[in-house]
């Protein structure tokens, strides 16, 4: 079976939770049967294809981009040409061009779209654009949610509650680097002998601010892995706070990042809004058998880490609430690693790339 996944973004020029999922979804799927390859735009697409791992990649040139949203002429005509090709669409939601492609294509194709996120930020022109995405939600065979949190909690998901499938992301662990004793040490020599950390794009959803908040006058040592749109906002924040416990350590490649969550306490991820849909940091953590803090805001963050038991769930933008979980895991280290067990446990039941592959695959199966 050929399957063609469709989105704005994909790897190598940009990394992030979908791109992470769609990659996990091409390479684990061809163990079933499925070939994987990616639609998606580029600002500067040359070479026009690629290949990432084991799977094609095409990419379009990106001609504007308004609102979080790319544009491309040339991808009607390549969609349609690839899409004649394949058995089987995924779209990737949300991104309206996408919805433009797909009605004005007349593929003619079976349809999954995995609803990956409501639309948050762009509240003004989501009234604009609401007639079109219902017309997409309800034209699509298939959607997936990949926690039953965010399916419970969307409003835009409840009229399709009929044809919506709950498929939670999952990762391989096998893809991720071994870290080398010398790159271990290094990090060792580095860092403090404990300290939290937090790992993702400096955007403005990851509720950053409330954690500097949370440190004014405390000592608790926090790393912060990636680099983003609001970095020098955040590092201004720090700055004025004097806060001397934080270090920003901007994008680092996948084994610097391993090996930081594996000598780290716990992941902290403090994301405040619904924009934040599941949190693959916090699958990396529980594959590591951490421990982690993150706020309840109905989605899947806790749906990964449930309060209790693979860590703390705080309510969202309040600093108080998550200082006390710092200092609960920082004063407790029997129970944060009795926490990290326990995530450990929930990641090899909910969260492998294996199963999260066959699941899918079960929905393509259904519609071919």
């Amino acid at each position: 079976m050929k399957v063609l996944h469709f989105f704005k973004t994909y790897y190598p020029d940009t990394t992030g939770g979908i791109e992470q999922v769609m990659f996990q979804l091409c390479q684990g799927s061809r163990a079933f049967g499925v070939e994987g390859q990616v639609l998606t735009l580029s600002p500067d697409p040359v070479p026009e294809r690629i290949q990432v791992a084991d799977h094609p990649v095409v990419r379009v040139k990106e001609n504007f981009n308004l609102a979080s949203t790319g544009f491309s002429l040339p991808a009607f005509a390549r969609f349609k040409a690839m899409a004649a090709e394949a058995d089987l669409v995924h779209f990737h939601f949300p991104w309206p061009m996408m919805d433009l492609v797909h009605f004005a294509t007349r593929h003619g194709r079976p349809t999954v779209l995995s609803y990956h996120s409501d639309i948050i930020k762009q509240r003004t022109l989501l009234k604009l654009y609401a007639p079109l995405m219902n017309r997409m939600l309800g034209s699509m065979d298939r959607i997936l949610v990949a926690s039953p949190n965010y399916q419970r909690t969307s409003e835009t998901l409840k009229p399709f509650a009929d044809k919506t499938v709950v498929v939670p992301y999952g990762l391989d662990e096998t893809a991720y680097p071994q870290v080398s004793p010398e790159r271990r040490a290094h990090w060792q020599q580095q860092v403090p002998e404990r300290f939290f950390l937090f790992v993702g794009v400096l955007r403005y959803y990851k509720g950053l601010s409330t954690l500097l908040d949370a440190l004014e006058g405390v000592d608790y040592p926090v790393l912060i892995l990636g680099g983003g749109p609001q970095e020098q906002e955040l590092k201004a924040q720090a700055e004025r706070l004097q806060l001397r416990n934080v270090r920003f350590l901007g994008r680092l490649d996948d084994e610097d990042k391993a090996c930081l969550l594996q000598l780290s306490q716990a992941l902290v991820f403090p994301s405040h809004l619904r924009s934040e849909a599941f949190g693959i940091s916090l699958l990396e953590a529980s594959m590591y058998s951490k421990p982690m803090i993150s706020c309840e805001i109905g989605t899947g963050t806790t749906f990964v880490n449930i309060d209790g038991e693979t860590g703390l769930a705080v309510p969202p933008e309040n600093p108080q609430a998550l200082r006390e979980a710092l200092r609960r895991l920082w004063d407790n280290p029997e129970e944060a690693a009795r926490f990290g067990v326990q995530a450990r446990a929930r990641f090899e039941a909910l969260f492998t790339a294996q199963r999260m592959c066959e699941r899918t695959v079960e929905v393509y199966n259904q519609l071919v």
